[in-house]
């Protein structure tokens, strides 16, 4: 126990490092300033309770936003699509608003043509159907009271199904649906609305765009955004024109064999193949081919055939001829890139992202190359896949060094 003096404190005691100071016990002040809260640990508080505020309110804003998010997006892919159009007629003189409405005027033309065609094919196969239904329907019963030895009449059959529960069902549901049907074409000609004004402002507008975004950068930044700007317009105008010529072709040569072949709707199917063959990459040519080949085996089988060797042959040509020569300038991307990002821009963005990813993918490949330094590359083998060091022998000279070395005996 350390020794005190008299009024009752602990005397100081020798050492060998010094004389210790006495000890106090600590006042009530300093416990309960060691005990009250930090001032910090309030707002701490209130800020972390802010920024989560802030982020519920930005993820629902952006979830709300999503569809109008993705037309701007579309919107800012067909303004750098008609970007170059536009600028050669401007350049020429015209007024910007006018060259960019005659230009929507010469797409929207365009898309509306091939939407009515495509409905006058399908409208008429669905009347022929229609119409050759009951004679389709009699050469069934006919089928089916030859092998089952049955009695089945047409008279009987269309009765019942009149009278069936399902088809009153089906009726009440069709009826109700109308509404929704309704709805969702109000709100497709909406979102169509909303994309033509913003790819109008966006090509109209472009200058004026690029000069308020750069306005807030400093001039080395604004360099870098004006070169990304005209890679993206350069690229994304290449592909859709380049796509385009190619469409045009292949939709020339499959409507000559299609009239040859006599068969209908050939003026529409050639457009089908074309723009489905060619703004879908790699098997878009299979899938635009199967619509003509069943088409053309409903006229006789053997020309359904001859549509699909047609097909085969002119993409080996537009593979190894045609494609090369016109994409080599504007957009050149390898088939299973291509592919992977189609597939990519789907899963993220459905048919749209379908339709924007080949030129996105070409953006930022261009970007990357104007940007990113590249080396020679060594002259060694295992770049061509050859192996390097001492050659093994091969499978064959072992196997002949095993049998030359194996243990005869004497007969």
């Amino acid at each position: 126990m350390a020794p005190t003096d008299e009024t009752g404190q602990v005397t100081p005691q020798a050492s060998p490092f010094g004389t210790t100071p006495p000890t106090r016990p600590p006042a009530d002040g300093a416990a309960g300033a060691n005990s009250r809260m930090p001032r910090w640990l309030p707002r701490a508080m209130v800020l972390a309770l802010a920024l989560i505020a802030v982020f519920q309110l930005g993820s629902w804003a952006f979830h709300e936003l999503t569809g109008l998010l993705i037309n701007i997006l579309i919107a800012f892919f067909l303004a750098l699509a008609i970007e170059p159009a536009v600028s050669w007629m401007a350049s020429r003189g015209m007024r910007r608003g006018l060259a960019t409405f005659l230009v929507s005027l010469a797409v929207l033309i365009v898309a509306a043509g091939f939407v009515t065609l495509l409905g006058s094919m399908l409208a008429g196969q669905i009347i022929k159907i229609v119409e050759g239904f009951p004679d389709y329907l009699d050469s069934v019963i006919n089928w089916i009271n030859a092998h089952f030895h049955t009695d089945l009449k047409r008279v009987d059959i269309q009765e019942g199904l009149l009278r069936s529960d399902w088809l009153r069902n089906y009726v009440q549901n069709s009826a109700t649906g109308v509404l929704d049907v309704s709805t969702q074409v109000l709100g497709g000609l909406f979102q169509l609305l909303t994309i033509a004004l913003f790819s109008f402002y966006f090509a109209a507008d472009g200058p004026r765009l690029r000069r308020a975004i750069c306005s807030v950068l400093p001039p080395a930044k604004q360099a870098e955004v004006l070169r990304a700007w005209e890679i993206a317009v350069n690229k994304t105008g290449g592909y859709i024109y380049s796509r385009g010529l190619m469409a045009l072709v292949s939709g020339i040569a499959h409507y000559i064999l299609l009239q040859i072949l006599d068969v209908p709707y050939a003026p529409v199917l050639a457009v089908w193949v074309g723009l489905v063959s060619q703004f879908i990459p790699t098997i878009g040519t299979y899938l635009a081919g199967a619509l003509p080949m069943l088409i053309a085996f409903t006229v006789d089988p053997w020309y359904a055939l001859w549509v699909l060797i047609f097909v085969v042959i002119y993409q080996q040509f537009e593979n190894y001829m045609l494609q090369p020569k016109l994409t080599s300038k504007t957009v050149d991307i390898h088939p299973a890139v291509a592919f992977g990002s189609v597939v990519a821009g789907t899963a993220l963005l459905g048919a749209v992202g379908a339709l924007i990813a080949i030129p996105a993918i070409a953006t930022l490949q261009a970007f990357l190359g104007a940007y990113v330094k590249r080396y020679d590359v060594t002259d060694d083998p295992r770049v061509h896949g050859h192996r390097t060091g001492e050659q093994r022998p091969s499978l064959l000279k072992r196997a002949r060094g095993l049998w030359a070395r194996r243990p005869r005996t004497g007969g």
